[in-house]
């Protein structure tokens, strides 16, 4: 059931993100802010949580193995990003590719559905870039 808070997903689930960044504008004055919308809601809850925008964020960059994932984001325990990993394996946000070679490479990367946050993540950076004050 398509959601009455706004008409969105032709334009990023079908579209180049140069062409969704281009139209940005025009898809936020359609957006109904009186009231909660539930897709909005859910999707908030997921790249909301601790570490998943981060994690998103590095596999934008292509497959990782765990290792590489771990490297950028060092503060985050082996455990957080295992749970991470598999919550998001769930939502069909990522992929885990096993390779069977000696000794066996496994490496995630996003999905067409995770992919397509690549223009939130930029938004975000975008924001940051303006608005955080410098480390």
């Amino acid at each position: 059931m398509a959601c009455e808070c706004i008409h969105i997903t032709a334009l990023l689930g079908h579209q180049q993100p140069t062409t969704a960044r281009l139209n940005r504008e025009r898809v936020i004055s359609e957006m109904d802010f009186s009231r909660m919308c539930p897709k909005y809601e859910s999707s908030i809850d997921i790249i909301g949580k601790k570490w998943t925008g981060l994690i998103i964020r590095v596999l934008l960059d292509g497959p990782k193995r765990f290792k590489d994932i771990k490297e950028q984001i060092p503060n985050m325990s082996d455990k957080m990003l295992t749970d991470r990993i598999k919550e998001l394996e769930g939502l069909d946000i990522i992929v885990r590719n096993v390779y069977p070679e000696t000794p066996v490479r496994i490496e995630y990367e996003l999905t067409p559905k995770g992919k397509d946050l690549r223009v939130v993540i930029e938004a975000i950076q975008a924001w940051g870039e303006r608005w955080m004050p410098a480390p």
